[in-house]
């Protein structure tokens, strides 16, 4: 029996907080501190989501949403395909082989 290929091979990651200022920040003329101010959101949370050095919460989610009028799931998808890029690339190879697959019974 072939094996199945779990995913296509992998682009770069690109943290969420890369799009939101490349794509958003920079061609609005927003900054750091005005989007975290507009936001109510501590300017650190903000300076730490575009570095990459902060996942997207939900809360956050909701509050770029409300502030871009976009729907807060695109952020939260952003934030979820980027997380399983990266546990594809560090975790896939070596819990592969540990894990056991369910193969239902049949009666």
């Amino acid at each position: 029996m072939a094996k199945k290929r779990l995913a296509q091979p992998l682009l770069d990651e690109i943290h969420p907080g890369e799009i939101l200022l490349e794509e958003f920040m920079k061609p609005m003329g927003i900054t750091a501190r005005q989007l975290s101010s507009d936001m109510d959101e501590p300017p650190s949370r903000i300076s730490d989501i575009v570095n990459g050095a902060r996942p997207i919460t939900a809360d956050t989610a909701l509050r770029l949403g409300l502030f871009f009028s976009m729907e807060p799931r695109y952020w939260l998808n952003l934030q979820t395909e980027y997380d399983m890029r990266v546990a594809t690339r560090q975790s896939l190879k070596k819990i592969t082989p540990r894990i056991r697959v369910f193969h239902p019974s049949v009666p």
